[in-house]
């Protein structure tokens, strides 16, 4: 093999969490001939209704595309019984059932008190069982990855009888029993934002505020219980953290079979930007102001003595898709709580991102996010991972014709190189920490530092530099004849910086 290429294993997703693309158009649900009158025009109308896993659309006719009303699913906020007969018009037949928005009532169907079906009447939407079966299908797709079991249209038949729930509120930690996540939230179930360990990660939309959400849902029937107490554990870690470059948790709903967790939705992950650069890997410049994030988020973990455990950039996600996104750590399905001098001895993680230590069953601390940040930094400049599985890591660590061949890495800075090899330490006593390594010449850049002010000025909050550093970065710019932006905010820092060692 030519020693000026890697050998490496190309970047690629960690088996483990399986990126699916999302569909370009919804799923068709149902369609066909419907009829409804609402709370604001008790005339009767007649449309071709259309359902996907998005919303129902009422269109004019059944081949054209002009519609007369389109209905979010994640407006609906309740499909009931017939309950208000006041407003229908005198000498009709009653309606089959509501369907009850902020703004409106929907009023569907028309039941013309003939027991048996009727298919000229069916495909003009007239008839209690055709009705019924627009009801079964919206309350579906209202709640399409809860268990069906649990829903019951037919009226009278158990309809108060639902498997027990639970949901805790994670901001004023309020638990809520017999709450249907779906009563709340929108799950879209064609948009999946990704899969991981636990369970699969769908696009969702909170149905009174229409604020998008994304929603963990984990089938608790795959899973022994210490994997259960694993997932506890992540949300009662998550609970614990406030901070901009960490996933905020909104709340988490529990039922027997499942358990769903509502986070805040974000646009996408640093693999996904890597992937998708033009040279398959990032311009240090970019690399350097998101790797100061993840430091910046991590030494807020580990000053509260929480390990990350499972750093990797499928896990670094992305706020926005500016060219200088927000990042925020996710996935603390492996964190663990571990005091400055403690080690674990459970083999945690995803191997291409694990260090020595765990791999042999050593006992780890914190490092062991270092170790992982050093492969995070390697995989975004060069784009590949910085060990193949056939030698052993010693060997190849020690040699750097091996470590950084000429293509990519003549290109990139000896400065991230001896960030890299700082991390990639085998010895835990001689990895850089978080402090360590936010101290590294090439992380103390004066144009990181504006981007990241530049950024911090953006979203009107300062909590990945501090005004301890203004003067200095202020003064090299006067001396290498450099402009200081004026613009800046000198805004204090958030609370968190303070109590940082």
């Amino acid at each position: 093999f030519s020693p000026s290429t890697s050998n490496n294993i190309p970047l690629m997703r960690v088996v483990q969490s399986i990126k699916h693309t999302k569909r370009k158009s919804s799923t068709m649900v149902k369609e066909g001939w419907m009829v409804h009158y609402t709370s604001r025009d008790n005339l009767r109308k007649r449309h071709y209704w259309r359902l996907d896993s998005k919303c129902l659309t009422l269109f004019q006719n059944e081949s054209g595309t002009k519609y007369y009303k389109e209905i979010p699913l994640s407006e609906i906020l309740q499909v009931t019984q017939p309950r208000d007969f006041s407003n229908v018009v005198q000498g009709s037949n009653p309606y089959c059932f509501e369907i009850i928005t902020d703004t409106m009532v929907y009023f569907v169907g028309e039941n013309n008190g003939s027991s048996h079906h009727n298919p000229v009447l069916a495909a003009t939407g007239v008839g209690l069982d055709v009705a019924q079966g627009w009801e079964k299908a919206i309350r579906q797709a209202l709640m399409p990855v809860t268990p069906q079991a649990s829903v019951c249209t037919a009226a009278g038949q158990g309809k108060d009888h639902k498997e027990l729930s639970l949901s805790i509120s994670v901001s004023n930690c309020q638990v809520q029993e017999n709450v249907d996540i779906s009563s709340v939230y929108q799950i879209f179930a064609d948009e999946v934002l990704g899969s991981g360990q636990f369970g699969i990660v769908y696009g969702g939309k909170h149905r009174k505020t229409g604020r998008d959400v994304a929603i963990k849902v984990i089938d608790k029937m795959r899973f022994p219980t210490k994997q259960e107490s694993q997932l506890r554990n992540e949300v009662a870690i998550l609970q614990n953290l406030h901070h901009p470059g960490i996933v905020n948790l909104e709340c988490m709903f529990e039922t027997p079979e499942r358990v769903f967790v509502v986070m805040e939705k974000l646009h996408g992950d640093m693999l996904e930007m890597i992937l998708s650069s033009e040279k398959s890997r990032l311009p240090e410049r970019i690399t350097k102001f998101m790797v100061t994030q993840i430091l910046v988020a991590l030494r807020n973990l580990h000053f509260k003595n929480i390990v990350h455990c499972d750093l990797k950039p499928e896990n670094v996600l992305l706020a926005s898709a500016e060219p200088f996104p927000q990042v925020k750590l996710c996935d603390f399905g492996f964190a663990r709580i571990i005091g400055e001098k403690s080690f674990r001895r459970s083999v945690v993680g995803t191997p291409a991102y694990l260090a020595p230590e765990v791999l042999r069953s050593k006992g780890y601390n914190r490092s062991l996010d270092m170790w992982s940040v050093g492969v995070i930094v390697y995989v975004s400049l060069s784009g590949t991972f910085p060990f193949n599985e056939d030698e052993d890591i010693n060997d190849q660590i020690q040699n750097a014709a091996f470590m950084y061949p000429p293509n990519p890495w003549k290109e990139i800075s000896s400065e991230a190189i001896d960030l890299i090899n700082n991390l990639l330490q085998v010895k835990m006593r001689k990895r850089f920490s978080v402090d360590k390594s936010l101290s590294h010449p090439w992380l103390q850049d004066y144009q990181t530092w504006l981007d990241l002010r530049e950024f911090e000025t953006r979203i009107g909050e300062r909590y990945i530099t501090h005004e301890s550093d203004d003067a200095r970065w202020k003064e090299h710019a006067y001396e290498h004849n450099l402009e200081y932006p004026q613009h800046f905010i000198m805004a204090p820092n958030p609370d968190d910086m303070e109590e940082d060692p």
